[in-house]
């Protein structure tokens, strides 16, 4: 599961940890590793949560797009899967999804996802390394500042949210074994998904 051991509900006098693995409980059917880890820290748990829903009032499928983008980018398996699993279940098709992590061809992304997808990456791979040159693409395509910032802010989380998780060990969620064969293998890009 992870390198460090996952928080319990033993030592919770404030009950968070129980509230957040009854939350993941209630919405994903069991505790998700990342829950485990970051339920050490109750207080980072939420700061991220908060972060995360301030960043997702972008458009949805923006959001998705850019944060698989940058999971893939990254090496992060399960931020991969997770947002992979999301664009292939409500924005596309799965193949589609496979076309996005392989780098292929596919008639439902957009030139826009294509775009959105190169400018993720492009954070993840190395902010520092960036250059005025990298947000024009989609200034062409129409994009306001605002619009650019979103897929930016995206980008960056997963790029704080991946590290965590990759740093402490923690594997992607046994239940991703459950998607398909080929979707599930394009987005496997770094640690292997936890056994049962």
């Amino acid at each position: 599961m992870a390198w460090i051991s996952g928080a319990t509900t033993d030592d919770d006098p404030a009950g968070e940890v129980a509230a957040a693995f009854e939350k993941d409980r209630a919405s994903l059917g069991h505790v998700a590793n990342y829950t485990r880890v970051l339920a050490h820290r109750p207080e980072v748990l939420r700061g991220w949560q908060g972060l995360n829903r301030a960043i997702k009032g972008m458009d949805p499928r923006r959001y998705e797009v850019a944060t698989t983008a940058a999971a893939l980018r990254l090496r992060s398996s399960y931020c991969a899967l997770a947002h992979g699993d999301v664009l292939a279940s409500t924005h596309m098709s799965p193949d589609a999804v496979r076309a996005l992590a392989q780098g292929g061809e596919s008639e439902e992304l957009t030139e826009v996802d294509r775009a959105v997808a190169r400018l993720a990456g492009t954070v993840a791979a190395g902010a520092a390394d960036m250059r005025p040159e990298d947000l024009d693409e989609l200034r062409t395509l129409g994009f306001a500042d605002d619009e650019i910032l979103d897929v930016v802010l995206a980008a960056a989380a997963r790029c704080f949210f991946s590290t965590v998780l990759d740093a402490v060990g923690a594997q992607p969620d046994a239940a991703f074994r459950e998607l398909d064969a080929p979707l599930r293998e394009a987005l496997t890009v770094g640690r292997p998904i936890a056994e049962d």
